[in-house]
């Protein structure tokens, strides 16, 4: 079943325009996450607000915003006053101009989203933008408003459809001057540098994202079939020592090149990959389901009480 769309609206070029939908290219409901729970009864935990000062419940409609000019002090804000300045949503991603994708510099990328036309009717106008840019190698850049905010968004060919990415504004990145300023010119010598690029050659392959696997999220499956099935958890390990550092690095890469050249040492088996979090409780093939743990007495005593 195809997600929900996030967005719906027009793709407009010129006089050329077509319906089309935003659906998140990347999501993380998949992963494993956990509920705050009281270790005493097992019940989930619910937060409250309070005020910083007299520790009092505040309830909901006495809930506001502020914007904080000097340590406790804050300007009030309400949502009339919010609503005034939004900007119109008018549901139309209209193409402002035209750049070469190798142009955007990738710090300025934020959230990806497919786009796909609505209606049949539409489809043909999608193509054409589609196969204009794609036979120029361009990317659109356009206007779109998002959860009440307006954003750039670079439009581009992605196979049969198109892929958005809003991105950010430019005091929304961080000059690298600001990370970068403390490191020294150095002088590479030449040497040293023919045999970096030789380890270089003897690990080139493909960008392959399959072969990437989330180590902890495999943990935390594995920790949480154990524990469904009755094992109590493992002890944390205690952290390796961190390496020293390298001292003599031109003996470094040449030791690093020459065990490239004989081949990667043999290891042992991996562990089988687990493919994701939905089948992390089911029967696996040709074994029985986990057992669901006993409830706890506390709680089947306050359900009789």
């Amino acid at each position: 079943m195809a997600p929900r769309a996030y967005w719906k609206g027009y793709l407009k070029l010129s006089l050329v325009s077509c319906p089309i939908a935003l659906s998140p290219a990347a999501s993380s409901s998949e992963r494993i996450s956990f509920r705050q729970i009281n270790k005493q009864t097992g019940n989930r935990l619910r937060q409250q607000l309070v005020d910083e000062e007299t520790r009092e419940p505040v309830e909901a409609e006495n809930k506001g915003r502020g914007y904080e000019i000097d340590k406790g002090v804050y300007i009030e804000v309400d949502d009339d006053e919010l609503e005034a300045i939004q900007v119109e949503s008018r549901h139309t991603i209209d193409i402002d101009s035209f750049v070469p994708a190798t142009q955007i510099d990738k710090r300025f990328y934020d959230s990806p989203y497919y786009i796909a036309p609505t209606d049949s009717v539409g489809q043909e106008a999608f193509g054409v933008i589609r196969e204009a840019m794609r036979g120029k190698g361009m990317v659109a850049l356009g206007r779109i408003v998002l959860a009440k905010r307006e954003r750039v968004i670079a439009v581009e060919p992605h196979g049969k459809g198109m892929l958005g990415t809003t991105l950010r504004y430019g005091y929304e990145v961080r000059k690298p001057e600001e990370i970068f300023s403390d490191i020294a010119d150095v002088k590479v010598p030449g040497e040293m540098l023919k045999l970096a690029q030789d380890i270089l050659d003897t690990k080139m392959g493909d960008f392959d994202p399959s072969a990437f696997e989330d180590h902890y999220e495999t943990a935390l499956i594995a920790l949480l079939r154990k524990k469904q099935a009755g094992f109590k958890p493992p002890k944390a390990k205690e952290r390796a020592a961190a390496p020293r550092n390298v001292i003599n690095l031109m003996e470094a890469l040449r030791r690093s090149v020459q065990a490239e050249r004989e081949g990667p040492a043999q290891t042992k088996k991996g562990r089988k990959r687990v493919e994701g979090q939905r089948e992390m409780l089911l029967p696996i093939q040709g074994k029985e389901a986990l057992p669901r743990p006993a409830a706890k007495k506390s709680a089947a005593r306050r359900r009789a009480g």
